[in-house]
């Protein structure tokens, strides 16, 4: 069986897509400037997602108030392997954090947090292994934003002809707009701290 939580997505040899849905405010300034500038806010955590649809599924394809621009977020690997080697789950697991009070005290000073939710179908349905979720804290907002970030693109379009399609029960030529994510390698200590339980 496969592992249930295993990252899935568009990556090369040195940077990794997220992805993130803003208001136009944020989104247009970024775009202007190659980079996040504000209004984006350095001073609260921020979540990347590597996994299009589930940010799909939970801004309701760009239609929730707030998410209706989504951007592409291109990374540097280095920069995305610093953030998931400091991250503590939002949840406690025995196997990795031995007692809730240990975890309760490594969440609470963790500059990053990881979920994992499960991933969605191109039609929104819960599928049966999950999505990760990275949420990088205050004392790396500025790294992230001014030194792990190599590009910006606008999606906006292509989530609204994938979503149109779709609609229209044209699912096969959906799916052909979606980005080639695949299996992303990681580091054996960082898949324990992170991977809270396999198949």
């Amino acid at each position: 069986m496969p592992v249930l939580r295993q990252i899935h997505a568009d990556f090369d040899a040195t940077t990794i897509v997220v992805y993130q849905a803003y208001p136009a405010a944020i989104a247009d300034a970024a775009l202007a400037a190659g980079r996040f500038v504000a209004p984006f806010s350095f001073t609260r955590m921020t979540w990347i997602k590597p996994s299009l649809l589930w940010l799909m599924h939970r801004s309701n394809w760009a239609r929730k108030p707030g998410q209706e621009r989504i951007l592409a977020v291109r990374v540097t690997r280095a920069g995305w392997e610093q953030a998931l080697a400091r991250a503590v789950l939002t949840a406690p697991v025995p196997a990795i954090h031995g007692s809730a009070a240990a975890w309760n005290t490594a969440f609470d000073s963790a500059d990053v947090h990881v979920q994992w939710d499960p991933e969605r179908s191109l039609r929104g349905a819960a599928l049966n292994h999950y999505s990760i979720q990275v949420g990088v804290g205050r004392a790396l907002i500025r790294a992230y934003a001014e030194d792990w970030v190599v590009g910006l693109t606008d999606l906006t379009p292509t989530v609204r002809k994938i979503d149109a399609l779709i609609r229209a029960g044209q699912a096969a030529k959906a799916q052909r707009l979606l980005p080639p994510e695949r299996p992303y390698p990681l580091d054996a200590a960082v898949a324990r701290r992170i991977q809270a339980d396999r198949a």
